[in-house]
């Protein structure tokens, strides 16, 4: 895997001045996105019908998050390759390399459910809300 800095010497990272209203807009977003897939997972729980939706949306919550933060310190990916940038840029913000690996993993995982029709199974998607759960008070701390 790449260094961040790697991602911003390629041009898929662009360097800018921090972007507040936008960082909290996605944050916001984010928030809520969350309150209402914990609230799928209260009522409904996870089942093998669902669990490719649950993926898919605790991923796009986790990916605003880091998108949020990276806009607050003036980090703004685009293109090709943004995806796994915003995943390396947990491990500059503290993140374990095996957390990262996760994330990254759920990144191929959720491109596999949308572009090529995979299904995963409920025991994957309590790890993913097992991951995100982690991760989202990290994220949204500041």
């Amino acid at each position: 895997m790449k260094l961040f800095e790697e991602y911003i010497e390629d041009g898929v990272v662009k360097v800018q001045s921090p972007d507040f209203s936008r960082a909290k807009s996605l944050k916001k977003e984010a928030e809520t996105s969350y309150k209402v897939l914990k609230e799928i997972i209260k009522t409904i729980g996870i089942t093998s019908t669902n669990s490719n939706y649950i993926i898919k949306n605790a991923y796009d919550i986790i990916m605003e998050l880091i998108r949020a933060r990276m806009l607050k310190e003036g980090f703004n990916s685009v293109g090709k390759g943004a995806h796994e940038a915003e995943v390396v840029y947990l491990k500059k913000i503290g993140f374990k390399d095996s957390e990262i690996d996760f994330a990254d993993q759920l990144r191929y995982f959720r491109n596999g459910i949308l572009y090529y029709g995979k299904t995963f199974d409920e025991e994957y998607a309590h790890k993913v809300i097992d991951f995100l759960e982690k991760v989202y008070l990290v994220l949204t701390e500041n």
